[in-house]
């Protein structure tokens, strides 16, 4: 009898993956510029024809969200991405400064592993591949088992167009045994430079003992704040728009609305005008209940279906034009499910007397998963605005915009990204929109602009003069003339 070990497989399977990208990538490495962006703007080209086809077997591989927004997301790493890299360096000479005499070189970092998530994984697979190999990284994708067929077929697509145009054989791969072990074996091999987790929460772990660098586009909690000088109608359609794209499934959608109490009415009924459901307080807990399971996990069966879906599991009937189910709240705690991150069209609804008081909600919510994502606020008040940038522990604070939209960079000047960093100040890599530039690390060139015996006169007696000059006395002065004299002594 053979009996097959799919975690020995895999793990085989991944280090065969590192070693040959390794190599590969050495050869990448000296790619021009153009060379790179040829090979990027072939790959984007090609799959832009399977946008619609792929967005459709993502959906049914992994029955979440709607596969006619998945085409959008698809169309927007297309067809948007690639205008945005045109005539970004990453690799060579990628500033040159003539008056300082300096120069940055872009290096790139070598072997990327990369997780895809399967609520988005077709847009997610390509543009992880485009800004790695934009960059003159090799790449080795490990992908979502939910979601393996989808993901492999796109890789297939990618690597003959890539390899058609000259990309290094293993350059861009992929797991065909998808094991934990074996994604565990490319995260730990000697070959990785860096490891892009976006949302897959399970693995975050055993990405951070690996000891490599770790981009993480996580899961988010944020909430969106309609402060009372907002315009109530936009704000109100930004907030439906965004949490119902994809059926709730970007990782930024709202996840609650805090709104300031003179607009309360206002908005509650500009909710509704926009097919919002406020349930009851006997709705809300028997969904909330459905929501995510014993151990606090989210329930997979919930992820991504439509409000009227979601109503009908929880037992209560909702009309089928329902957009989104919306749960009144007063307070925030790691028990209630409404102060979670909820990949589907349900928010949590708050009424605060103020905006400093709605400050401190918006802070509870983001520190109650501590992931530190993105914060929307509605509003005309520019000093109200900069408070909450000044002081909100999150990666990025959108104004006056859908939160799927803006943080993606598609109604923002934020760069174009399906991984968005998480994690405020001291927490996370990076909050940036990961974009190629994350992607390299940056040789620092100098040109010598002075000689040693000169910085004596030009630092303590040229600069008498200016507004700087501090007085030294004789003291100082005779210090500083032995240390000059002991280094050019050394010197000779």
């Amino acid at each position: 009898m053979n009996i097959i070990d799919n975690d020995l497989l895999s793990i085989q399977e991944a280090r065969i993956l590192s070693e040959n990208a390794s190599e590969a990538q050495k050869k990448l490495a000296v790619f021009p510029q153009e060379k790179l962006d040829e090979i990027v703007e072939r790959i984007a080209k090609e799959l832009d024809k399977y946008s619609k086809e792929l967005a459709i077997m993502s959906h049914d591989e992994t029955d979440y969200g709607k596969w006619e927004d998945k085409y959008i997301k698809n169309r927007f790493v297309c067809e948007y991405l690639p205008k945005i890299l045109r005539g970004m360096r990453c690799v060579g000479v990628i500033n040159d400064d003539k008056k300082n005499k300096t120069m940055d070189i872009g290096v790139p970092k070598g072997v990327i592993i990369a997780l895809c998530p399967a609520t988005s994984p077709v847009s997610t697979t390509i543009y992880k591949a485009l800004i790695a190999i934009k960059s003159g990284n090799a790449i080795i994708f490990s992908p979502h088992p939910r979601a393996k067929n989808t993901i492999h077929k796109v890789l297939d697509i990618m690597i003959h167009t890539a390899e058609t145009y000259g990309l290094p054989s293993g350059a861009l791969s992929y797991l065909h045994t998808v094991a934990k072990a074996g994604t565990i074996e490319l995260m730990n091999h000697k070959s990785t430079s860096l490891i892009i987790n976006t949302g897959v929460p399970k693995m975050l772990k055993e990405a951070y003992k690996s000891g490599k660098p770790v981009i993480y586009g996580g899961n988010g909690n944020g909430p969106a704040f309609i402060e009372r000088t907002a315009d109530i109608r936009n704000a109100v359609k930004d907030i439906i728009n965004s949490k119902i794209f994809d059926n709730g499934m970007v990782s930024a959608a709202e996840q609650a609305v805090v709104v300031d109490s003179p607009i309360a009415a206002e908005v509650k009924q500009e909710m509704k005008s926009n097919g919002a459901y406020f349930m009851s307080e006997q709705e809300s807990k028997i969904l909330g209940l459905l929501l995510f399971n014993q151990d606090g996990s989210m329930n997979p069966q919930m992820v991504g279906k439509s409000a009227y879906e979601l109503a009908k599991r929880a037992g209560f009937s909702v009309p089928e034009s329902t957009t989104i189910l919306i749960s009144e709240q007063k307070y925030v705690s790691e028990n209630n499910p409404y102060s979670k991150e909820k990949l589907c069209p349900v928010l949590a609804y708050y009424i605060e007397d103020d905006w400093m008081h709605a400050c401190e909600k918006c802070i509870e919510l983001l520190l109650n998963e501590k992931k530190g994502h993105t914060l929307v606020i509605h509003s005309k008040d520019e000093d109200v605005i900069r408070q909450f940038a000044l002081k909100k522990p999150v990666g990025r604070v959108l104004v006056n915009t859908p939160a799927t939209f803006g943080s993606m960079g598609i109604t923002t000047n934020l760069f174009p990204a399906m991984t968005l960093g998480s994690g405020s100040a001291g927490e996370g890599m990076t909050s940036d929109n990961i974009s190629p530039m994350n992607l390299i690390y940056i040789r620092k060139v100098g040109y010598g602009v002075r000689k040693i015996e000169n910085i004596f006169n030009e630092v303590f007696i040229t600069k008498k003069n200016s507004e700087n000059y501090m007085e030294y006395s004789s003291e100082d002065l005779k210090f500083f003339q032995d240390i000059l004299k002991k280094i050019m002594n050394e010197i000779e």
